[in-house]
């Protein structure tokens, strides 16, 4: 039994979750925020046999994409730190973060 844990961005979670349930998958669903950017994620736990774990990763492969998104971090203007200029920066966002975890034991009551 493996444990698979996979933080995805909220717009791809819908389409995963999807793929999830029309695969026959049961997961675990839970709302989490990125930290960089403190943009909303879902965190999917996904409990299944080893011998699907490639099937689950293919999912989440197709599900979920990085994308390209203009951020305005603040950052201090000369010595006063109370005064920010903001200033658009690209960053990637989107895909999917999976750990893949081996179970001791398992038990669904």
């Amino acid at each position: 039994m493996r444990l698979i844990i996979a933080v995805v961005q909220d717009k791809d979670s819908v389409k995963l979750s999807d793929r999830l349930v029309k695969a026959g998958i049961r997961a675990t669903k839970l709302a989490s925020t990125g930290g960089f950017l403190k943009s909303g994620n879902s965190t999917f736990m996904i409990g299944i046999e080893k011998e699907r774990v490639d099937e689950v990763l293919d999912l989440i492969r197709q599900s979920c994409r990085a994308r390209e998104q203009l951020v305005n971090p603040m950052s201090p203007m000369g010595n006063q730190i109370d005064s920010y200029v903001p200033f658009p920066v690209s960053v990637q966002v989107g895909g999917a973060t999976v750990f893949v975890l081996d179970v001791e034991k398992y038990a669904h009551y």
